[in-house]
């Protein structure tokens, strides 16, 4: 049993630390996620102060409760009317373009790493999500043309969960009796690899359908037991985001996948809803707009923990042995992979914002939550095609792939802005955005 008095250093250490890295962030314009990961090497690996032991237990808990907290309040974020607008550009990078940076990252790392192609592939479905929010500020600051930035953002709020439902598949591949009776099922008619197409496409249907019938009984819910206050609203958002989560899985569906799309609906309940008086819509925005500003304070607290703990979890050897392969795989990921899978985008866009979209999506919150996944499965399941030293590699390549995107791809969005996108005046987003909400 973990001791309490050290759970209780490690949160003490990971709050404050969190917060001196968030000032140091405001003042010197870096990204706070690379100094929380290098503060959880520090607290972990360098000094032993947490053992490594503890910091893989944690982890699976936090994983799980601050992805559907993440993953619930995205989904509030993303605008029905934006989202139809940019509905052939999202559709595309987040099934052909999830799936060619998946295998191309995991026939990479195969190849660099001398790994099966199995093991390359759960790597590659690990960082096929990206996760913009650390660019958010900066394409504001920059002025980046309101449209590129839409399309960006809802394309990661979307592949989060679908980066999500395929690493789902890759495990279900590499242990297919353990993980899914659904999965199971489908091999025994189809062999592994139909099974693999027919259960991601079954994860992804079932998902939306639960997360849209969640979404619908929350926002009836609301009105009829008129849950419109603190803390009445705030409690019962959490309890819905994770009953979603809960019923998703216990069909072998993605929780994941069905929270996010839950949050979509809630947050776009004035499109999709139906009203008896402009009171009553009044109340229930005010209803969701609390729920949502809580909601986005639960996953800032959950950004911090993941991250720290993903750097507390390191093994230092295999990370620095790992090192420059790792961020050859980084540089692939950046450079080949991603701009191929945005491919089929580039004729609506035109090359230019096409290579400014392909070129801004750094890996973040959910590969970094996946990291350690391969050594929970080894742990619990057994070695076989997953070994532990392939474990190991994988985690440490997924850090170095989050790192070094994130760090590389905020210091050059000036740069690519400057070449490869107009400037858009303040006056031209505000025609933009009346434009947008008269569509």
């Amino acid at each position: 049993m973990v001791p309490v008095d050290l759970v209780a250093k490690l949160l003490v250490a990971i709050l404050m630390l969190g917060v001196l890295a968030m000032v140091v962030s405001r003042k010197s314009g870096i990204s706070y996620v690379p100094l929380f990961i290098l503060l959880g090497v520090l607290i972990g690996p360098l000094t032993s102060f947490v053992p490594r032991s503890l910091s893989h237990e944690l982890f699976e808990y936090v994983r799980v409760f601050g992805l559907v907290v993440i993953l619930f309040t995205e989904g509030h974020n993303l605008s029905w009317k934006l989202l139809k607008r940019n509905s052939t550009t999202i559709l595309l990078l987040d099934t052909i373009g999830v799936l060619v940076t998946a295998f191309l990252a995991g026939w990479f790392f195969s190849w660099l790493f001398g790994a099966p192609l199995l093991v390359g592939f759960l790597f590659g479905a690990i960082v096929s999500a990206t996760d913009p929010a650390t660019l958010i500020p900066l394409f504001r600051q920059y002025r980046v043309e309101q449209d590129v930035e839409t399309t960006i953002v809802a394309e990661s709020i979307f592949n989060d969960p679908l980066g999500i439902v395929l690493t789902t598949v890759a495990v279900a591949m590499l242990y297919p009796n353990a993980v899914s009776e659904v999965f199971s099922a489908f091999s025994g008619h189809v062999g592994v690899y139909g099974a693999s197409v027919l259960y991601f496409l079954y994860e992804v249907i079932v998902s939306a359908l639960v997360g849209v019938a969640m979404g619908f009984f929350g926002y009836w819910f609301i009105k009829k037991a008129e849950i419109f206050e603190f803390p009445e609203i705030e409690i019962f958002a959490l309890g819905l985001a994770f009953l979603t989560f809960l019923v998703g899985d216990s069909i072998d569906a993605s929780g994941y996948l069905a929270a996010t799309v839950a949050g979509l609906v809630l947050g776009n309940f004035k499109v999709l809803g139906k009203f008896r008086s402009i009171g009553v819509m009044e109340r229930v925005l005010k209803a969701i707009s609390l729920e949502v500003r809580f909601n986005e304070n639960l996953s800032a607290i959950a950004t911090l923990f993941i991250f720290f703990l993903l750097g507390a979890s390191l093994e230092l050897g295999i990370f620095a042995g790992n090192l420059v392969k790792g961020l050859l795989v980084a540089y692939f990921v950046m450079l080949v992979a991603r701009p191929l899978a945005a491919l089929p985008i580039a004729r609506r866009w035109g090359f230019r914002r096409y290579l400014f979209i392909s070129l801004e999506g750094p890996r973040g919150i959910v590969p970094a939550a996946l990291a350690s996944l391969p050594l929970a499965l080894v742990n619990k399941y057994g070695e076989g095609t997953l070994t532990l030293h392939w474990a190991e590699v994988i985690l440490a390549v997924t850090v170095i792939t989050v790192f070094a995107s994130i760090v590389t791809e905020t210091l050059w969005l000036p740069l690519l802005k400057k070449a490869l996108l107009g400037t858009e005046t303040v006056e031209e987003r505000v025609r933009k955005l009346q434009a947008a909400k008269r569509a």
